[in-house]
């Protein structure tokens, strides 16, 4: 019974040993890759501010705010020409309800609401089918695809099935209604914070980190 005893303590010790060495290498290999995987993060996010609103000379501080219906708060990055007039606020927003999940994305409005661009940051659609967002609402030549040049106070930006007025991606209706829900929260937690944005003083000549917590 001795050698049976035995072997068990020594299974466990082992185990431990096992577990033990395991964690210790995957936390010093997320140390090391943390840093790239947000620098990674924030040049995407930068690029796409920078893609989608019309050319600007600098930024105001970001901040963040709430949507009225409640849940995370989204984050805005305002921009000014050189008379420090607002030419456009780049949109962080989001949709939990795409088919696969989250979908995030940056939205650009110019001063009177109409959607200068947009970028998807992130999602977990199906290959194919909804990872073709990006292209699909900004097609110039389907015009009730493209939301590019169209204010959502004037345009219901629903897809057509439920009444709106922008075609839904082939067989790919419920990312279409989760891209569309996050640009409809975009505008209007944007209308509601414009003055905000209007009175913010430009600071930096490029996009910087958001920084915070919602």
């Amino acid at each position: 019974m001795a050698t049976i005893k035995s072997s068990f303590q020594n299974m466990v010790l082992t185990l431990f040993a096992v577990t033990l060495i395991s964690a210790t290498v995957l936390g010093f290999v997320h140390s090391l890759t943390k840093d790239a995987i947000e620098a990674s993060k924030l040049k995407a996010q930068n690029e796409a501010i920078k893609s989608i609103l019309p050319e600007f000379d600098s930024l105001g501080e970001s901040w963040k705010a709430a949507p009225t219906e409640g849940g995370d708060s989204l984050t805005f990055f305002p921009a000014y020409d050189a008379s420090k007039n607002l030419v456009g606020v780049a949109v962080k927003t989001y949709s939990k309800n795409g088919f696969s999940g989250l979908i995030e994305l940056m939205v650009g409005f110019k001063p009177d609401g109409e959607i200068s661009g947009y970028q998807v940051l992130e999602h977990k659609e199906t290959p194919g089918l909804g990872s073709k967002a990006q292209a699909w609402f900004s097609n110039e030549t389907k015009p009730k695809q493209n939301i590019i040049g169209k204010n959502p106070e004037t345009t219901d930006m629903h897809v057509s099935k439920d009444g709106g007025q922008v075609d839904a991606i082939t067989a790919s209706t419920i990312t279409s209604r989760a891209f569309l829900e996050a640009v409809r929260r975009a505008y209007d937690t944007y209308k509601n914070n414009l003055p905000a944005a209007e009175e913010e003083p430009a600071v930096s000549s490029e996009p910087e980190s958001e920084g915070g917590e919602s």
